[in-house]
């Protein structure tokens, strides 16, 4: 679930060849997330640690995650404890 989730936010992803010769990167709709780097690939490897780390803390923070919806049964949770 969540590898189909950075696959489909990294497929959405846009790309600018700045003046430098370097390159910008960021996914509309995922506030915060952009990255830069020296070549195209070096901005999408950037731009994916980027939406990764962004996701984990927004899952540890239990905060509302655009696009992705996560199902958790509490009763589950309560009988394993």
């Amino acid at each position: 679930m969540l590898t189909e989730y950075l696959a489909k936010k990294l497929k959405d992803a846009h790309y600018k060849l700045l003046k430098d010769g370097s390159y910008f990167g960021e996914i509309l709709g995922v506030p915060g997330v952009w990255a830069s780097g020296k070549n195209l690939e070096a901005c999408r490897r950037e731009l994916q640690e980027v939406l990764e780390e962004w996701l984990v803390l927004k899952v540890r923070d239990r905060e509302r995650i655009p696009g992705l919806r996560i199902r958790v049964d509490r009763r589950k949770l309560l009988t394993n404890a």
